[in-house]
């Protein structure tokens, strides 16, 4: 019997609380080897691979330009090895955002990153922008990623873009601040989320978990 572990790799292009990251993988998968790298020949032999990111979209593209991650993330993407993506990782995902004047992104997911703008308002309330904090996320499909978690249960968010996608059927989760937005869009091996499964509790652990086990298939 082989005791070779698998791994995880997350994808390190300084963009991202990355230790965090790790650390709730390493917790609910202790049977499996968790590398945090810029390496990309050790990323393309990882079994799955975590693409997280936070900040400006601008500075992450480029960065993810320079070191050539977008090539990588589509590599990883053709492959069929499961693609998780967080936060920014999933904004960059998108064909285009709207942050810094307008950022041309990795054209993976057909969709678009919005502001939520400065004038955000629910039944005549204003609403802070970032949307910051717990909410609630629909789960608009039965996918192995939600294994575990109760429908609606709640996720920590930290944003002030959202994600539109063209096709409804590529929505995994939703979720509504002022608008409807995307907590979370699937394809195939690949499965992004807005919120910070990381820093969700319960919820988020589980769904980094069911992350450790999938085979990138519904």
């Amino acid at each position: 019997m082989s005791s070779i572990k698998p791994t995880i790799a997350v994808v390190d292009y300084g963009m991202g609380n990355l230790h965090s990251v790790s650390k709730a993988l390493e917790h609910v998968a202790p049977d499996t080897r968790i590398i945090v790298s810029a390496d990309i020949d050790e990323i393309e032999h990882a079994d799955r691979v975590v693409f997280p990111g936070v900040g400006a979209i601008r500075d992450c593209m480029a960065e993810i330009r320079r070191l050539q991650f977008d090539r990588l993330v589509r590599d990883v993407a053709a492959s069929g090895r499961p693609l998780l993506g967080i936060c920014v990782g999933m904004q960059s995902l998108m064909r285009h955002s709207e942050e810094n004047q307008g950022v041309e992104c990795l054209d993976l997911m057909p969709g678009e990153v919005k502001f939520f703008g400065n004038d955000l308002q629910e039944n005549g309330e204003r609403l802070k922008v970032p949307h910051m904090g717990w909410n609630q996320v629909k789960q608009d499909i039965d996918h192995p990623l939600w294994q575990g978690i109760k429908d609606e249960d709640r996720f920590y968010f930290v944003h002030s873009y959202y994600v539109t996608v063209d096709h409804p059927e590529l929505v995994g989760g939703s979720c509504h601040y002022g608008v409807d937005f995307a907590a979370a869009v699937y394809r195939d091996n690949l499965f992004a989320v807005q919120f910070h499964p990381e820093k969700s509790q319960h919820a988020g652990l589980e769904l980094l978990k069911n992350f450790a086990h999938w085979d990138g298939k519904l």
